[in-house]
């Protein structure tokens, strides 16, 4: 039962927040689960479906980057549709679009048709993320804020560890789910839907309606701008894989005519008297800077989880759920940090615990350099353990400060804003990160072959090593096929290392790049952000009462 209108503006006008804001933000969490989750419970199937359905790697990172693409375009438009129309409806169309899209992928027979069905996901999933965190800004009172962000956050940042380890249970038992799609990966999409079943029937009994009175019109033009900039940009960062150089006419060419569009997006958008994307946002200086950091931060984040399962479950032996479970750290540390980071910022200040959480990730990520085969599991832990603090004092604070600086009427578009640029950071993240792991290991490879023993080269011939420097995935197949055709086990043995070292090698190069960027990100927060009042409940709301709920 919702409140009487009178009692919502009782609420929203004396700033004291909803009287069910928590039970509120419980629900809104379950919601956002489910989106975050599909980001990582496919990275640990996604050299199961690399076998499964015969995929390059590069159709395997569009598989990923075809939902964030898509998530990243919307999430501006879909913030300022539940501000005009209602947060709540918005809400639950997005829930419904991704569970039928989710069960459409589980029954994909291509490469393609899983492509295009996760494109079809990211447009139910943009509808989620902005109207969760505009609700949560809504239905809280500034001084509360920080903390609701903060639990928000650090659930963003459990599942996006969690996610793993229930792909690695339901690939581990693929009985579940495999009598009913014919494969033993659709369980990882499949699973969305009973959680979306649960999420639409606590949002319709518990989550209030809310909208801005004054909701501008939709930037149609810029939309498709935004989206055809961001595909060909990415489109020209995963062709790379499939060139396997960077210098090359249709590797440049999209590169640049998409950087050219998204200028163009964001002149026009500027000059927009109804902007979907606010580039007058980020005049606030803290605001860019805490954008910056997340962002940054969301593209390491996305290109290890892309890199880590070809690791642990190759390279280790780790079968799915065990390789899953090794992301439990990370999630321990996210959730350690994230809900407590209020308190921290309390005391030391924006700047600080920003500052501090990067260190530690940029800290965390150099240790990955040093990774070898034989690395103890604990020291590995240890590891992703540290990433998981690191990144939950960093997403929680900053989002707090993009989300104060903007009035509750802009709730939705704002949080939009910040949203669309942390995911583009983590679509970049996974095409740059997943190219320059492909490319490198490919010319790992060719280097490594001009000095194979006799016996080795025979054992694979030139087509045979053109197959298998496409992927690690295909490495293994063509050695296993090698196998079967009476190569002997040395032979095999010998070969195996040399690939192990050369994938080993090219993920080191990856690891030095999210750390790079994650150290770049710690210098602007550290040098640029500028010093952020904390608010306390003694202070007086600098909201404007201009929300209506139904």
């Amino acid at each position: 039962m919702q409140p009487a209108p009178e009692d919502a503006d009782r609420w929203m006008v004396s700033g004291e927040g909803h009287p069910r804001r928590w039970a509120i933000l419980g629900v809104l969490i379950v919601s956002l689960l489910v989106v975050v989750l599909d980001n990582t419970i496919l990275n640990i199937a996604l050299p199961t479906i690399q076998r499964d359905l015969e995929a390059t790697q590069g159709e395997l990172v569009w598989a990923v980057d075809s939902y964030i693409l898509v998530f990243a375009a919307l999430l501006f438009t879909w913030g300022v549709l539940g501000d005009r129309y209602g947060r709540k409806r918005i809400l639950v169309v997005g829930l419904v679009v991704f569970g039928l899209s989710s069960a459409a992928c589980a029954f994909a027979s291509t490469p393609q048709m899983l492509i295009g069905f996760r494109a079809v996901m990211g447009i139910g999933g943009a509808a989620v993320l902005p109207t969760t965190l505009a609700i949560i800004t809504v239905v809280f009172p500034p001084h509360e804020r920080g903390r609701a962000i903060g639990t928000w956050a650090g659930a963003v940042g459990a599942a996006v560890a969690l996610g793993p380890v229930l792909g690695g249970a339901l690939l581990q038992n693929p009985q579940w789910f495999a009598p009913l799609t014919g494969n033993a990966w659709g369980s990882v999409f499949l699973i969305n839907v009973p959680i979306v079943t649960v999420g639409l029937i606590a949002i319709w009994r518990v989550v209030p309606e809310t909208r801005n009175p004054d909701g501008r019109k939709l930037d149609v033009l810029g939309l498709v701008l935004s989206i055809v900039g961001l595909v060909l940009l990415v489109y020209g960062i995963i062709h790379a894989s499939e060139t396997r150089t960077w210098i090359d006419a249709m590797v440049l060419g999209p590169m640049v005519a998409g950087i050219a569009v998204i200028a163009l997006f964001l002149y026009m958008e500027y000059r927009s008297d109804h902007p979907s994307f606010d580039v007058s946002l980020f005049r606030n200086r803290g605001y860019a800077i805490s954008i910056a950091a997340v962002s940054l931060s969301f593209f390491a984040l996305m290109g290890i989880t892309f890199t880590l399962p070809f690791y642990l479950q190759i390279l280790r032996g780790f079968d799915t759920l065990t390789a899953g479970l090794c992301f439990i750290p990370f999630a321990v540390g996210q959730l350690l940090a994230a809900p407590r980071s209020a308190t921290t910022v309390a005391r030391f200040g924006y700047r600080a615990v920003m500052t501090s959480g990067l260190v530690i990730v940029a800290f965390a990520l150099t240790t990955l350099v040093f990774v070898q085969i034989d690395t103890p599991l604990w020291l590995l832990l240890g590891v992703f353990f540290l990433f998981g603090l690191g990144m939950g004092l960093v997403i929680a604070p900053a989002s707090t400060v993009m989300q104060n600086t903007l009035p509750l009427a802009r709730a939705g578009a704002g949080s939009a804003v910040q949203n669309t640029v942390r995911q583009i950071g983590g679509a970049l993240g996974v095409a740059i990160v997943g190219t320059v792991l492909a490319t490198q290991y490919a010319a790992n490879l060719a280097a490594s072959s001009t000095e194979l023993p006799d016996d080795a080269s025979q054992a694979l011939p030139e087509e045979a090593f053109a197959a298998a420097s496409e992927s690690i995935v295909a490495t293994q197949q063509v050695l296993n096929s090698a196998a079967e055709s009476g190569v002997p086990a040395a032979v095999i043995d010998s070969l195996t290392a040399i690939a192990y070292a050369d994938f080993l090698a090219a993920s080191h190069v990856t690891s030095v790049i999210s750390a790079s960027v994650v150290v770049i990100a710690a210098l602007i927060v550290g040098f640029g952000l500028p010093h952020i009042p904390v608010p306390t409940k003694s202070e007086p709301s600098a909201d404007k009462p201009r929300e209506s709920e139904a």
